[in-house]
């Protein structure tokens, strides 16, 4: 059976590789094929990596608090590039400062996103959500 492959990295100007690294080897010991684009990753080399892999999800990490800047727009590109199937994930520190999770939930939910986690959530929660997600995609 052909595992599922999944794009990882680390978006914008971000360089916070840790957090990244422990994404990938989680993924890889549950069975995922991982594609991981690394660090100071654009937007358009999510999509690029998905349309070359034919992968079924993105997960995007950022640590340095920007996240929220850097992923808008994401779920446009990925609609454009008729990938609206894609499952699109982000966690870590996604904005400035101590904030509310909720509303930062909502805004990454209104870009497109399927999931959205705080700081400190462990892998294996998305890794049981993305199998769910999966599953319920057929």
């Amino acid at each position: 059976m052909e595992k599922t492959t999944v794009v990882i990295g680390v978006i914008g100007a971000d360089v916070h590789a840790v957090g990244n690294r422990i994404i990938d080897y989680a993924l890889t010991q549950a069975g995922f094929n991982v594609v991981n684009l690394g660090v100071m990753v654009s937007q358009k080399e999510f999509v690029d990596a998905v349309i070359e892999t034919n992968a079924k999800a993105i997960f995007v990490s950022s640590l340095y608090g920007h996240g929220e800047l850097d992923c808008r727009g994401m779920g446009d590109l990925l609609k454009e590039a008729g990938l609206e199937k894609v499952l699109l994930y982000a966690g870590g520190n996604l904005v400035v400062g101590k904030t509310d999770f909720e509303p930062v939930e909502e805004a990454f939910k209104a870009m497109g996103f399927d999931r959205v986690y705080p700081p400190g959530t462990d892998i294996n929660q998305g890794i049981a959500d993305l199998k769910a997600d999966l599953a319920a995609l057929g």
